[in-house]
């Protein structure tokens, strides 16, 4: 009887407290992931998938290069650099060790193809060589990564390099490797690289380096695009990865696996994860149009407006879509340019505002003119 009673009271008490905590359990044992860290996010809402012990700060190995990276891609669209230019390779640079794309001093190389060595090969030449470039030495370009990192909030993550090789009081966070993960391919120009999988690189002098991209789940999982790989003795094995189905994007970071595969298959079993519990319903696209605005004084009437990335709601496979959007509008007069911002999206659930999304001007006009006003009048009779 006594029994009886007690297996009544662990019952109930798992009834009342311990279910979630039991099918989180259960969850964690059906992924299998063996790794010191790691972090599953949605990237169109930064929603958290699947997490274990994701703001522990561990060193990242040459994923540091996702920050290189989407530093120069913000300095291009800032037109502060440019795909075309040319660079001379310094000294400096061309001595880094670790994984290289072989550049020769004195010679001059293009920032594309730098950009290509890094994200496609982990360069760490290249990365010296942009950061000398854009902050005239690599000590003030690793300055302006940690302010960067501390602008989205990067709590866990100190840059000591621009390239990951290990050094002192370096740490990083599987959840902050994330968060640059998700800012960086936000930008298109990344995925003209991060897609490719083997190149012939040929140097000014007739030399030929073979790039071949250290992700290898860009080939071997489909709808895999884009990622960055890391490892030195001290950070183990290490990956961050996204990959698209049915329209929806997900990020996963590995950090410190024990082995190359592990983190290939423990990043295979988070995506897999992701696209079998989830599904993302696209409300409005980024860059196509979303509605249109009026323009005061404009030659045209009115213009299209579109978000600034997608607006998107998470839900649980089966689940229905209780998110609504409201657009406010601003009152805009001409000239417009394309790209200006003239309103914001909000995302509201259960009355409540949970996202907040620009919207910017898809089209451009110039001011009516006399003429303009006139034929216009005319149309109207």
């Amino acid at each position: 009887m006594k029994k009886i009673v007690i297996s009544i009271l662990i019952v109930f008490m798992l009834s009342m407290f311990g279910v979630g905590a039991v099918a989180a359990a259960e969850e964690k044992k059906v992924l299998d992931i063996d790794c010191r860290s790691c972090y599953l996010i949605d990237a169109a809402t930064g929603t958290e998938l699947y997490s274990s012990n994701a703001d522990a700060r561990h060193p990242i190995a040459s994923m540091v290069k996702i920050m290189t990276t989407l530093l120069a891609l913000e300095a291009i669209e800032k037109d502060e650099l440019k795909l075309d230019e040319m660079l001379m390779i310094s000294e400096n640079s061309s001595g880094m060790g670790g994984s290289q794309m072989f550049l020769d001093t004195g010679d001059s190389y293009s920032v594309s193809d730098l950009m290509k060595g890094i994200i496609v090969a982990s360069a760490n030449d290249a990365c010296v060589a942009i950061a000398e470039r854009l902050e005239g030495s690599e000590e003030a370009f690793v300055d302006a990564m940690n302010r960067r990192a501390k602008q989205l909030n990067m709590s866990n993550t100190f840059f000591a390099n621009c390239t990951g090789l290990p050094a002192p009081g370096a740490y990083s966070s599987a959840k902050d490797v994330s968060i640059m993960t998700r800012e960086l391919i936000r930008h298109k120009p990344y995925f003209d690289y991060s897609k490719i999988w083997l190149e012939n690189f040929i140097h000014p002098d007739g030399r030929t380096t073979i790039l071949t991209n250290t992700n290898k789940l860009v080939r071997f999982y489909a709808g895999c695009d884009g990622g960055k790989t890391g490892y030195t003795n001290e950070a183990k094995f290490c990956l961050s990865a996204t990959a698209t189905k049915n329209d929806m994007r997900v990020i996963s970071v590995v950090v410190g696996a024990s082995e190359s595969k592990r983190r290939f298959l423990d990043s295979r079993k988070l995506l897999d994860y992701a696209f079998a519990n989830y599904r993302n319903e696209i409300k409005y696209k980024a860059n196509q149009e979303a509605g249109r605005l009026a323009v005061k004084n404009g030659k045209a009437k009115d213009i299209a407006f579109a978000p600034k990335r997608d607006i998107a709601e998470l839900l649980k496979r089966g689940a229905q879509s209780e998110m609504q959007v409201e657009f406010e509008l601003y009152a805009v007069k001409a000239p417009v340019a394309i790209g200006c911002k003239v309103g914001e999206a909000y995302t509201v659930k259960d009355g409540k505002v949970i996202d907040k999304i620009d919207l910017l001007a898809l089209e451009g006009t110039g001011k009516a003119t006399l003429g303009d006003i006139y034929e216009r009048i005319l149309g109207e009779w």
